[in-house]
């Protein structure tokens, strides 16, 4: 098959360097991607480099061909990540289409592109249970293994049972989840290493019943939580025995604003984008309620959101 180049195309691959021609033949490649396309902030300057690898052997390929002093970050839906307004000076690999689903009995294998919402309603459909706060969580497979992720009183370690990971090197790892050391928001991963699949065992239950628990969850966030409004979800990670949203709230910050965020009026943990807010303002924000909460309650609180990048 005879291909032919446009005279732009054959300049511009001569200008990148061999890695990023041999990834532009792997899948999707665009130089100086917005990263306020890709998170849910709507939020972030450019990514030097921006991937989607066709699948899983293309992904396998590219992390072999990219050079070790070029830094890698994983997208799912970039739904707890915040990019700094000057961009991330590295690899941004968008995971989206390994998103397959297969199910055995009550073992559920995801890629790690797979929506959880789409993950939930699926377990759903086959009367599996156990994974049912993932209707309400905006992320994918692979972010949500690899914050370990939940809410509802219920997380990605109580059912996860194995996933797979790509290895800088290329190769392919499996893992048990006994092996993750999965805490509160936190899973222990090989260094620079992408998640890329999980398996899941979950139990029979009324397919109605846990339709009737999934509505039930999304109800309560509708009513709680600013949903309406570009978001990253929970901004600290709760303190032991307390809340971060209740500090925030009571050291009087609800509602706040700096440039075009705002601590959400409706929930103290949540930051919001007004329409024009930038990575700046909400990392502002990040770091008055740090400082009034410690100041307050003597409580240091942690983010839960992802600040990816390099900050001044």
């Amino acid at each position: 098959m005879n291909v032919t180049l446009s005279v732009n195309e054959v300049v511009e691959m001569v200008d990148m360097p061999a890695w990023a021609v041999a990834l532009s033949g792997l899948g999707v490649l665009r130089e100086d991607e917005p990263m306020s396309r890709h998170t849910t902030l709507a939020v972030g300057g450019p990514a030097r480099w921006f991937f989607r690898p066709a699948n899983r052997d293309a992904l396998m390929s590219a992390m072999a061909a990219v050079p070790a002093d070029i830094e890698i970050l994983p997208l799912g839906r970039g739904s707890n990540m915040l990019v700094p307004d000057g961009g991330f000076n590295g690899l941004v690999i968008d995971l989206a289409e390994l998103n397959e689903l297969s199910v055995n009995g009550c073992s559920v294998s995801a890629g790690a592109g797979t929506r959880m919402s789409r993950f939930a309603r699926q377990c759903a459909d086959q009367g599996l249970s156990g994974c049912e706060f993932m209707a309400t969580v905006p992320g994918d497979i692979g972010g949500g293994v690899a914050m370990n992720a939940g809410c509802f009183a219920q997380q990605v370690s109580d059912s996860l049972v194995r996933i797979d990971v790509v290895l800088r090197s290329g190769e392919l790892e499996e893992i048990n989840a006994a092996d993750l050391q999965l805490v509160y928001r936190h899973a222990t991963l090989p260094a620079q290493s992408l998640v890329v699949a999980a398996t899941f065992t979950l139990h029979p239950d009324s397919p109605e019943q846990i339709r009737e628990r999934m509505r039930t969850m999304r109800s309560r966030r509708s009513a709680t939580q600013p949903l309406t409004q570009p978001n990253c979800g929970s901004v600290f990670k709760n303190p032991q025995g307390d809340h971060a949203a209740r500090l925030i709230e009571a050291a009087g910050l609800k509602g706040l604003q700096i440039g075009g965020a705002r601590i959400s009026s409706q929930h103290a943990n949540f930051i919001v984008n007004e329409g024009e807010a930038s990575s700046a303002d909400i990392v502002d924000l990040i770091h008055r309620a740090q400082r009034v909460v410690e100041e307050e309650f003597d409580i240091k609180l942690e983010p839960e959101v992802r600040l990816v990048g390099e900050w001044l």
